[in-house]
């Protein structure tokens, strides 16, 4: 409590000082746009010369800068757009809004600039961009682009392994990364169980995963932050683009509905591995009437109200479907799950100073299990939906002050299983449909600020609080009396509305930035974060049947602490980026379900009942050299930790190893431009081998083998290691022909009204058996004295190429 006393005591008295200037001051202020598309650019900077004074614009664009009156030259850096500058007599405020361009369209001189890199200037922790162009030229698995993939590519960051869904972010679990797809929750991101993720590369904008030091604004999850931006659309003409992949085919289409006030943006994307497969399955084999796909749809509109309003509307659908039906049984079955979401936002500029966001949400997973055989026809369902509602304000009242302050909620509505069962006209009962409601409220406020030129703080607090609430019943296990005697459970019914359980707390967070010299500097961070809902899986790994459940009176909230210190520095004129991170970091309150426990448990039962709770802490140090410029671009990786669990109940009450325990990890990323037409991705990664717990001895008893295992996730599977190469070939530019207008040597190349290329990946480029999972097999005869129990790996991929025509118009 001390220390959040401190927070709170420098939050609110550090941005007094932000209104003692002895200087008259002005606001220069405005948006920064696309000059070809009308899309604001998030993280454009903003300079004031000869002070060096700079600003930032925000997610939607908007920048503020507050100077002293007097004459300025102000620079407008975007990396990979022409640097744009004028002269400003600053006297009063002034607001412009700016576009910058990507290419050179005249034969005016134009410096085309890199950007300032924020790598050693932000208060950023552990905070990492990534650029979609660059995921686009990345190998791929059977030619789908993937974003999730990318990711685990970075330092801190892993996959639970080919197969898995989700990923893990510094030891946490995959529920304990914050997802938001323009600010609505994804809870299942991943298609065919982690092989694709859900996000259509060709709509998403930006993305930032901060997996450290997370700011006040973020909450509801222990470790990371990933934040995906959608495309709001070109509002100056109507363009398309697309691909058409060995399995998949996807479409996109954007363009004004009013240009330079309205546009829109839908892209689509679907699997065909069912169409091409079925021709060539044999009747009667394995295959033989099953069938799967996956499709998604994005959609955005936007539309400006006025030079201070803009509204926007998007949405996401995607579902996989998996079927089966015998023609000869009788018997079918259908197997679909998915995510929805939609957004909707208002964006306000309501002075030179200060921007409003109002936000509402919409989030809505499902999973669904469908049998029939005959008349006899089963289903089960589970899910999550979210309702949320989200305000927030920045304020920029110097250009050393960066204030935030906002509130969100969320109504929760749990739907941990629902089964239906019917024979033709007779339905059985099957109980009561089982939902469980709770809601989220969080308020936070959060100041950046430049305490010296070479010193800035980002400090914030964020207090939550979560209500479960009925109806609700809570089963309670009585003592079984005696031997072979089985008692009923105790019941406690709640009303709707009615009050189950409640927790609340603060989350203090702060960050700092200390310049060592003009090209590096050291950053440290520290936060506390609750995280209200849980996801329960008998699985080592995260599947669709997953379920989540939100904090009971029996499932606290988790709790999580982190703190990290770095080193960033930068090399050749910002051309190299490098970090190197050390973090420690525990986690209360976690939860697994106990030893014995089945599915068929819950009825008449609650599952939190059949939970065990604990804690973990994990810790280590990442390395990451990234090239930012240059026709070689890319990036290295290298983590090395180690993460731990202690449950009471598990494992004999010893500490052992999560299952997202990883020693080491590397990972090297990278691009080539060859020539204009040729250019070149490679991709490897090494990591250690999964924990695992195995049998250490075997015995037989009454006709069957016993298993007796060895300690909890004692044993590694083999280390995994994999190599991806890429080839993108363009075609050959038309150039047009010398004008008498222009000097000699400047070339003008065409800009096609078509555009494509090709795209050759080689997946698994050494055919690398990496483990999948581990099972026992028998060899020899028990009598004859032979038996032997051996070990045998299965593994996913092999040697996979693939290519897939991109174009657009």
């Amino acid at each position: 409590m001390r220390f959040q006393k401190i927070v709170f005591l420098f939050l609110f008295i550090a941005p007094l000082f932000s209104f003692a200037q002895s200087a008259k001051t002005f606001t220069l202020s405005g948006e920064i746009r696309d000059a070809e598309t009308g899309e604001t650019l998030p993280g454009a900077t903003i300079k004031a010369m000869p002070i060096s004074r700079a600003a930032t614009a925000n997610l939607y664009g908007f920048y503020s800068l507050t100077l002293p009156a007097g004459k300025y030259d102000i620079e407008f850096s975007y990396l990979g757009y022409a640097l744009q500058k004028f002269q400003i007599d600053l006297q009063q405020d002034e607001r412009r809004n700016i576009s910058l361009s990507s290419s050179i369209k005249t034969t005016d001189v134009i410096e085309i600039t890199a950007d300032k890199s924020r790598n050693t200037e932000s208060t950023d922790v552990g905070k990492i961009e990534l650029d979609v162009d660059q995921i686009k030229k990345l190998p791929v698995l059977l030619g789908e682009i993937d974003i999730l993939k990318t990711i685990t590519l970075l330092p801190g960051v892993q996959t639970g392994g080919e197969g898995s869904a989700g990923f893990y972010v510094r030891g946490g679990g995959a529920d304990q990364n914050l997802i938001l797809l323009d600010n609505a929750a994804v809870y299942n991101a991943s298609h065919l169980f982690g092989f694709f993720s859900v996000f259509n590369a060709d709509a998403v904008k930006n993305l930032e995963l901060t997996k450290g030091g997370v700011p006040a604004n973020f909450g509801g999850r222990l470790s990371s932050v990933l934040d995906i931006s959608l495309k709001e659309g070109n509002s100056k003409e109507y363009h398309a683009e697309g691909g058409v992949g060995l399995i998949a085919s996807r479409f996109t289409v954007e363009g004004p509905i009013k240009k330079d006030t309205s546009s829109f943006i839908i892209s689509g994307r679907r699997t065909y591995i069912d169409l091409l497969l079925k021709p060539f399955i044999k009747e009667g084999s394995a295959l033989d009437g099953s069938g799967y796909y996956f499709y998604d749809l994005n959609a955005k509109v936007n539309y400006r109200l006025s030079s201070k309003d803009q509204v926007f509307l998007s949405g996401y659908f995607g579902r996989d479907v998996f079927g089966f039906s015998s023609e000869n049984s009788g018997f079918s079955t259908r197997i679909p799950w998915g995510n929805a979401t939609a957004t909707a936002r208002w964006n306000r500029i309501i002075s030179d100073k200060l921007f409003m966001n109002t936000i509402l949400t919409f989030t809505d997973y499902k999973f669904s299990f469908e049998a029939k055989q005959e008349q006899f026809e089963f289903a089960l369902n589970s899910g999550i939906q979210d309702w949320g509602a989200k305000m927030q304000w920045n304020y920029y009242p110097n250009y050393r002050h960066s204030i935030k302050w906002g509130v969100d909620y969320t109504y929760h509505i749990f739907t941990p299983n629902s089964v239906y069962a019917r024979s033709g006209d007779t339905e059985f009962d099957t109980g009561e449909k089982v939902q469980l409601l709770s809601h989220e409220v969080a308020g936070y406020i959060l100041d950046e600020f430049d305490i010296t030129e070479n010193l800035r703080i980002n400090a914030g607090i964020r207090y939550s609080y979560f209500a479960h609430v009925g109806p609700f019943t809570r089963f309670t296990q009585q003592q079984t009396p005696s031997f072979g005697q089985t008692l009923p459970p105790t019941t406690t019914v709640y009303e709707r509305g009615q009050k189950v359980g409640d927790y609340a707390g603060f989350e203090p967070r702060i960050n700092f930035r200390l310049n060592v010299d003009k090209y590096s500097s050291i950053k440290g961070g520290y936060m506390r974060n609750y995280q209200y809902i849980h996801l329960t899986s008998l699985s080592p790994t995260s599947l669709p049947t997953d379920v989540w459940l939100p904090s009971t009176e029996v499932l606290q909230p988790q709790e999580g602490q982190q703190v990290s210190i770095g080193y960033f520095r930068n090399f050749f004129n910002d051309m190299f980026e490098t970090s190197f991170e050390i973090y420690y970091k525990t986690m209360e309150n976690l939860s697994e379900y106990e030893e014995g426990a089945q599915p068929e448990n819950t009825v008449s039962d609650n599952i939190d009942n059949l939970l065990v709770f604990g804690k973990g802490r994990s810790y280590g140090a990442e390395l990451f050299i990234k090239k930012r410029l240059g026709i070689w671009t890319g990036w290295m990786g290298y983590t090395l930790s180690k993460t731990e669990r202690l449950f009471e109940d598990l494992n004999s009450g010893n500490w052992f190893p999560s299952r997202w325990d990883r020693r080491h990890d590397v990972s090297f990323v990278s691009t080539v431009k060859v020539s204009p037409r040729v250019e070149l991705g490679f991709v490897f990664v090494y990591g250690t081998g999964n924990a695992i717990t195995l049998p250490v001895e075997r015995y037989f008893y009454e006709n069957r083998v016993v298993d007796v295992y060895g300690e909890r996730n004692s044993f590694r599977m083999a280390p995994y290691h994999r190599a991806d190469i890429s080839c993108t070939l363009y075609p050959k530019k038309k150039e047009e022909p010398k004008s008498e207008l222009l000097p000699e040597e400047v070339v003008v190349k065409r800009k096609r009204k078509f555009e494509s290329n090709w795209n050759f990946s080689v997946y698994n480029l050494y055919n690398r058996r990496n483990p999948y999972f581990l099972y026992f097999g028998n060899d020899g005869d028990l009598q004859a004295g032979t038996l032997q129990i051996k070990a045998y790996q299965v593994s996913l991929f092999p040697v996979l190429p693939s290519v897939t025509w991109n174009f657009k118009f």
